[in-house]
């Protein structure tokens, strides 16, 4: 008798453990939702001598999307509480390292974005900086070949360092 309840009290303490779970969700947003409630995202053009066209949408639904995804804001096409633009500035190759028979070995692909964030709330946490993503790739691939991946890393790095430096003051 005394192992039978031992062994319904056990199977109560196992299923009542594994029953609860707690979950937090970090969003890495800091963000006082009593005085901010929406930001204004200005579509960020081209403003680099070499483009690969499909960047720029790229880039632009990436940044909206971080931002409806990760912070209660509304999204306004004009005085909203935030406002963040700016422009994709440069868009560049170079041989990044060499092989032994005096060949390139690996090529950088960089982007570079130009962005100005106002906080009408709080202006000390305005800025007006630039970010830049870099990926290699081996020469002996072709930048048509691998373009669309490593853009869309490249732009999802930007788009996290970019969303940091806005709603990220820790």
């Amino acid at each position: 008798m005394k192992t039978k309840t031992i062994y319904i009290i056990m199977c109560m303490l196992v299923t009542f453990v594994t029953g609860c779970s707690i979950s937090y969700k970090l969003n890495a947003s800091n963000i006082d939702y009593t005085k901010i409630h929406s930001i204004e995202l200005k579509d960020f053009p081209i403003r680099s001598s070499y483009v690969w066209a499909p960047m720029g949408p790229m880039f632009n639904n990436t940044l909206r999307d971080r931002f409806a995804d990760r912070t209660k804001l509304e999204l306004v096409r004009r005085n909203g509480d935030l406002k963040l633009e700016g422009e994709i500035t440069n868009y560049t190759q170079r041989n990044k390292s060499v092989s032994a028979d005096g060949f390139s070995a690996q090529t950088e692909l960089a982007i570079t974005v130009h962005a100005r964030f106002t906080n009408k709330t709080n202006h000390k946490e305005d800025f007006d900086q630039t970010f830049t993503a870099t990926s290699t790739y081996p020469t002996t691939s072709s930048l048509s070949s691998v373009q669309e991946e490593l853009v869309d890393q490249m732009t999802k790095d930007l788009v996290d360092q970019i969303f940091k430096a806005c709603v990220a003051q820790w």
